[in-house]
């Protein structure tokens, strides 16, 4: 887990003196309004916890699969199917995320703590709906649903109590993104990131405990590992929402806010299923562009796959400075001020383009090594770079179009990006991929050119229509 003294300390010794004191203040939750004064500083400052927390999100996509890789290739499976299905939790999760945080930013922005605390609870009660809808199916279907993703008897017998406990556990999912995205629409981005901490920190000292039996722990194996990622979730969601009760940061919900109020109720649902579906839309895209490297047997495949996992692994921390962004933009419209709007998400676009360039540069640089890291096979090597290589050309316009996405859902406009990721993905990218790859005979690297391009086409794009304002005048 980490730790902020060493953190401040590590700020201490490499920063200029005024960006270090905006660092350290980041990290140890300062309060300050977002809506005035400069509006570098203010991105800054949301932004630095909001990396970190994503930077720990991306901890719990490999944490699991670095123990349980000791147990088999059964075990191994297990959680790659496993995770497969709760992409759908973690889609349905995010769209309740982005609804909570548009219209707690605006009440927080509009001085109207109470409004922002009603948004709160009423956020909870659809999270805990989708919850409990879930880890019913869950406890109920978890074998069924493995083996409708071709789970054999051997993957069945180690791996059906792992996805009872994964997928019926999944309100400890919803309400970490939930409460999180609501203290991040609050500006209370250091809350979320000390939660994640401390989730991460008990599932990485839990984890291995549970699966070999460590000390006086029981070896559990593969369920083990779900036992331990689930009370390490559950844990920071209980954090998480004792900051929110207990009123420790700039929102709090109080029991009242539980009454539901059928008004915000149906806008916070309309804005979630827009925001579900806008995430389903460029999920499901990945899941067409593997169909078409398949084409070119297993090689190809397997490298798509390493470079895409690395890609989308790089790309966690900048969902931070896209976030800082929303909150920013919330904000703003809510305290009258759509000029300060704009300068803001420009700004965490600039921000983000320095990261994702210098990211870039390193995969291009070393793309070989990286993949290496994750085969010994030169063939299959040979295409992760590519992968590396050609879709990195993309990261410095997607460092903007990523900013631009995230500040449409902060305003509101969650209908903007759903319809910008089905015209760029679904009508531009997966068809200039197959006719790359088959009809102009580049192979997968013509899968990877296609992603590049469609980056950069959402980046001009987004940032095209954000320019025109129109977003400006949602209310939420």
């Amino acid at each position: 887990m980490s730790d902020p003294a060493l953190t401040e300390a590590a700020i201490e010794g490499s920063a200029p003196p005024r960006l270090r004191d905006a660092l350290r203040a980041s990290l140890r939750g300062d309060r300050y309004d977002y809506t005035t004064g400069p509006v570098g500083r203010a991105v800054l400052l949301l932004a630095v916890p909001m990396v970190l927390e994503m930077a720990m999100e991306s901890v719990f996509a490999v944490c699991d699969i670095f123990f349980v890789g000791r147990l088999g290739a059964s075990a191994v499976a297990t959680v790659g199917l496993t995770e497969s299905l709760l992409s759908i939790v973690y889609t349905l999760a995010m769209g309740v995320a982005i609804a909570a945080t548009a219209i707690v930013a605006r009440r927080i922005g509009e001085r109207d703590e109470i409004g922002a605390g009603k948004a709160a609870g009423q956020s909870l009660l659809i999270g805990l709906a989708v919850a409990i809808v879930l880890g019913v199916i869950g406890v109920t279907f978890a074998p069924r649903l493995l083996a409708m993703m071709g789970a054999g008897g051997d993957i069945l017998a180690v791996g059906s109590t792992y996805s009872r406990i994964m997928i019926g556990g999944s309100a400890v999912i919803i309400f970490l993104f939930l409460i999180n995205a609501i203290f991040r629409g609050a500006g209370d981005p250091a809350i979320a990131m000390r939660v994640l901490w401390l989730a991460n920190g008990i599932n990485i000292l839990l984890g291995p405990c549970l699966i070999f039996g460590l000390g006086p722990f029981p070896k559990m194996g593969v369920t083990g590992a779900a036992t331990a990622t689930t009370i390490g979730r559950g844990i920071g969601a209980l954090f998480a929402l004792s900051r929110l009760v207990l009123g420790k940061g700039r929102i709090q919900a109080h029991l009242r806010d539980l009454t539901p109020d059928r008004e915000l109720l149906a806008r916070l649902l309309r804005l979630a299923a827009s925001g579900t579906g806008q995430i389903i839309i460029g999920t499901a895209s990945w899941i067409a562009l593997v169909r078409i490297t398949s084409l070119f047997g297993s090689d190809a495949l397997a490298g798509y796959t390493i470079g895409i996992r690395i890609l989308l692994f790089a790309l966690l921390p900048s969902f931070g400075m896209s976030n800082a962004a929303a909150t920013m933009v919330g904000q703003a419209l809510g305290a009258g001020d759509p000029e300060r709007a704009k300068q803001a998400a420009w700004t965490a676009g600039k921000y983000n383009l320095v990261a994702l360039g210098a990211v870039a540069v390193i995969f291009v640089v070393f793309a070989h090594p990286l993949a290496w890291l994750f085969s010994n096979d030169p063939v299959v090597i040979g295409h992760a770079a590519s992968c590396l290589r050609i879709v990195a050309l993309g990261f410095p316009l997607y460092a903007f179009g990523m900013v631009f996405t995230q500040a449409f859902n902060g305003a509101g406009d969650t209908t903007t990006p759903t319809w910008l990721n089905f015209i760029v993905f679904w009508l531009w990218e997966i068809p200039l991929a197959w006719l790359l790859a088959t009809v102009f005979h580049l192979g997968p690297e013509g899968v990877f050119v296609s992603i590049a391009v469609a980056f950069s086409t959402l980046a001009i794009a987004s940032g095209v229509l954000f320019q025109r304002g129109k977003w400006a005048t949602r209310r939420v």
